[in-house]
């Protein structure tokens, strides 16, 4: 997806570009890069980063709200190519952030959990690894960041498909579930979990001969 980079016009209620009460015109007559007389940002804003030292420049569009971004932010490249959308609250990361190559192919989601930098501690509901479909509450400290949560993946972009997945639980990287099939059996309809040792058993065995076990029956 190409974007058309716009030019902009400076209107000064201010000092200066930086000052409170600052902000700039657009070419389509709506006002941008607002600074508040709280010297805020608030409303509509287009960044530009330039090329520095190797790093690619890019430009992102987005909303602040008492200087923090909130909601959709669009990254393009100086070129006008989308690379990204990120979402936002309280100024950090929460949700699913996507991002393209030049051709607009997707090469990757991230998911993240955004914490209230108003609050020491936050409260929050997270799904239990260990029992699908249930939830815990858990309290964490506030450390004023997004934390990385959710599942990760990671896009072959020339076929679409799914190279990698990654997931996470309040920035902890799970390890992945082990087959529920090779570590269960079924008894009368019922599946049931092999006890640990067997397990532990089973794998240290694994692939060696046959292993007679006695169970204590006479011949």
């Amino acid at each position: 997806m190409k974007r058309v980079l716009f030019f902009l016009m400076l209107f000064t209620a201010g000092a200066g570009y930086s000052q409170p009460g600052s902000y700039i015109i657009g070419v389509k007559g709506d006002t941008l890069n607002l600074v508040d007389s709280r010297n805020m940002k608030q409303g509509k804003w287009v960044i530009r980063v330039d090329e520095l030292r190797g790093e690619t420049g890019y430009e992102e569009e987005g909303v602040f709200k008492n200087n923090r971004k909130e909601g959709t932010w669009r990254i393009y490249s100086l070129d006008g190519d989308l690379t990204g959308l990120e979402f936002y609250r309280w100024g950090n990361k929460d949700g699913v952030c996507q991002y393209f190559n030049s051709s607009g192919a997707l090469v990757r989601e991230e998911g993240w959990r955004a914490l209230n930098p108003d609050k020491l501690y936050d409260t929050l509901e997270i799904e239990d690894i260990d029992h699908l479909n249930e939830y815990k509450t858990v309290i964490v400290k506030n450390e004023g960041v997004a934390i990385r949560n959710g599942t990760w993946k990671f896009y072959d972009p020339s076929t679409g498909m799914v190279n990698k997945t990654q997931t996470y639980t309040m920035g902890k990287l799970e390890t992945p579930r082990s087959d529920p099939a090779a570590d269960s059996t079924k008894i009368a309809g019922r599946t049931m979990v092999k006890p640990k040792e067997v397990q532990d058993f089973e794998k240290k065995n694994a692939g060696k001969k046959k292993i007679r076990v006695r169970d204590g029956a006479t011949d």
